[in-house]
This record gives structure tokens, C-alpha cells and sequence, in this order.
């Protein structure tokens, strides 16, 4: 079994990789603008989870996903060229909701932020 560390520099490669290739190769229009904000793989390199986001929030989601799920074939086939390993993990997409509660989190900082500067000004 590999190490930990081993395992996250699979799992960096893989994800430095599918970003390009999400770039430059893949044609989907539904995939346009997609970012890959994360990779785990299990402990036996059966499975890459990967995590996906987009500037357009979770609204375009499913067609994303759908669009991952129709390329995936192709995608680890080419990964598998790019990334040497015996066995290639299987492909799993899932939809990462980390940048939109960011957003939401840093919306609310904001609001606090100038009722605070509002009640200073009043007094």
C-alpha cells in the first residue's frame, strides 16, 4: 500500500493534470468554465474523487457533472497516459459547495462590516 504521501502526490498530480486538460483538450461546451478544487484518492488507487466547482455557482451543477460523468472515459484514459501508475483509479465526480459558502461567508463579513461603519458614523 502506498504511503500518504505518496497518495497526496497522486492525488495533486491528478488534479494539476485534469485542470489542463479541462482547459485545452475537452470541447464540452458544458464543461466550460469548470475548475477542479480537489482530489482524494482511497488508500488502494481504486478511486479518484474529484471536486468540481464553477464561477456560475451550483446552478449548472447536474449539466456539469453530466458533462464529467459523459467525458469520464476519455479523461482517465488520457490521465492514465500523463500519470504512470500499474492501475489507474476510477473517475468519481462530485460537485464542491466550498466556494459558494465562501462567497456567502464573505458576504455577510461585508454586511457587518458597514452596519458597523454606519453606527459609528450616526454617533
Amino acid at each position: 500500500m502506498p504511503s500518504k504521501l505518496r497518495i497526496q502526490r497522486i492525488a495533486d498530480r491528478i488534479q494539476q493534470e485534469l485542470s489542463v486538460m479541462l482547459v485545452n483538450q475537452v470541447s464540452d461546451p458544458r464543461l466550460n468554465g469548470v475548475s477542479v478544487t480537489g482530489v482524494k484518492v482511497d488508500r488502494e488507487l481504486s478511486f479518484a474523487d474529484i471536486y468540481v466547482s464553477a464561477i456560475e455557482g451550483q446552478s449548472r451543477s447536474t449539466e456539469i457533472l453530466q458533462g464529467l460523468e459523459h467525458a469520464s472515459g476519455f479523461l482517465r484514459t488520457e490521465l492514465a497516459h500523463r500519470v504512470e501508475l500499474r492501475t489507474f483509479p476510477r473517475l468519481r465526480f462530485h460537485w464542491d459547495i466550498t466556494p459558494e459558502r465562501a462567497d456567502h461567508i464573505e458576504r455577510l463579513l461585508a454586511s457587518l462590516r458597514q452596519s458597523d461603519q454606519e453606527k459609528q458614523v450616526k454617533k
